[in-house]
């Protein structure tokens, strides 16, 4: 899912892990397992015209209505819905979207990313998805749809209501994740529209949705779009210091909530404290691990992380928020970011933020005092496979967390389990 680019600010930095001094590193007596070993992916084939066809499930959630089920959505564009239980032998498709979405191998950071239920999907069926629309090139498109009024395991292949449809200038870095925050929102990730450096400026430009996290309000209507904006989103009436003093009304799209991002993958909540994780997956040497803030600026391309990455990021800037934790890429090179674990089948990662490397295959638990503000621990989680390529994280109903790996089997759904 990730593109990397070097430039001279590569040479600039010292390529060290981050840690605070007192932070557990120590090996988590928790190992990987296979989630549903017997699955059997609808519609899904080994090889297409004598060539591999490698499952690449990019969501992992379900719909919160009680019933238990569990979605998987691949990058195609295909939704499956299952039951949830260890034996499960064959998934139910969804939605086939595939005809929308457009996904090559070789751009494989577009295709379908992004997958949310409504809060109160029981009562209205409604679900939100963000994908690469195939009638245009290089183009995001999140939409609502709705629930089939005949079948809980079908979605309505009739409706969709676009809200909004943002052209990239590049295939990579398109964020993608859609979710609902705690307040009722939908919360929007969009990376500074891909190439290297971030050469349009996108990120720090407050004018453009690119290299943002969006919020909007898809219950309600206004200004002739189909959602409207939260009166409490921290650039629809701001105002910043001109010449001289004077106040001038600042450029912003209300639409955003936060900003200087490369390519967020992923965001999420905590489903017991509401705080929002962000996973910043860096260009030349630093992977980071941010928390949401209202109004919030985080640094690219000014920094990669806590470094500076170009020169005008070498001055003070007061406004620009920390990682809370980072690494270099001699530990990996692409961040898959993850849930906090408030599940219930392990309880050695109680509490602790789920995340890995897409490059290295390495998977670790970090722990994060929120007041205090520092991490208290990132311990690893072992693992034998020679190959762990984490595209994804997600969870189910009762906050069990699970992940996805690129895999030419099927078998491409992990979880994890107590014990060596």
């Amino acid at each position: 899912m990730k593109h990397f680019m070097v430039s001279l600010a590569a040479v600039l930095l010292t390529a060290t892990v981050v840690a605070a001094a007192n932070v557990d590193e120590s090996p988590l007596a928790v190992k990987i397992v296979p989630a549903f070993p017997e699955l059997k992916i609808t519609g899904w084939e080994e090889d297409i015209n004598g060539k591999p066809n490698p499952l690449r499930p990019i969501i992992v959630t379900h719909f919160g209505d009680g019933t238990n089920r569990v979605v998987m959505a691949t990058e195609q564009g295909q939704i499956h819905v299952f039951d949830n239980k260890a034996g499960a032998q064959e998934t139910k498709m969804f939605l086939d979207l595939s005809p929308k979405v457009s996904y090559k191998d070789n751009e494989n950071e577009e295709g379908f990313l992004g997958l949310a239920f409504h809060p109160k999907y029981k009562e209205n069926g409604q679900f939100f998805a963000y994908y690469t629309a195939k009638d245009t090139p290089h183009t995001s498109v999140v939409s609502r749809f709705r629930v089939s009024k005949d079948d809980p395991n079908k979605a309505d292949p009739t409706f969709e209501e676009e809200l909004m449809r943002i052209p990239q200038p590049f295939w990579n870095h398109n964020g993608g994740t859609v979710c609902f925050g705690p307040d009722g929102y939908l919360y929007i990730v969009l990376g500074d529209g891909g190439a290297g450096n971030d050469p349009l400026g996108n990120a720090q430009n407050l004018q453009t949705l690119l290299g943002s996290i969006l919020r909007i309000d898809i219950d309600n209507k206004s200004e002739g779009k189909p959602y409207a904006i939260p009166s409490d989103n921290p650039f629809l009436n701001e105002v910043a210091a001109g010449a001289g003093g004077n106040k001038k009304p600042l450029v912003a799209l209300p639409e955003i909530y936060a900003y200087g991002l490369r390519n967020p993958w992923r965001l999420s909540f905590d489903r017991s404290t509401g705080t929002g994780w962000i996973a910043e997956v860096g260009q030349n040497v630093w992977e980071e691990i941010d928390i949401l803030e209202k109004g919030g600026n985080y640094g690219w391309n000014l920094r990669e992380g806590k470094h500076v990455f170009n020169p005008a990021g070498a001055g003070i800037h007061s406004n620009l928020i920390d990682p809370i934790w980072e690494y270099d890429h001699s530990v990996g090179k692409s961040i898959t970011g993850g849930q906090v674990y408030r599940g219930k089948e392990v309880p050695e990662l109680a509490g602790h933020y789920l995340y890995a490397d897409y490059v290295s295959g390495k998977v670790w638990a970090l722990k994060y005092d929120e007041k205090s503000k520092t991490v208290t621990a990132n311990r690893s989680i072992a693992h034998s496979m020679p190959s762990l390529p984490v595209i994804t994280f997600g969870e189910d109903e009762p906050g069990e967390v699970y992940f996805g790996i690129v895999t030419p089997t099927g078998q491409g759904l992990f979880k994890f389990a107590s014990g060596k």
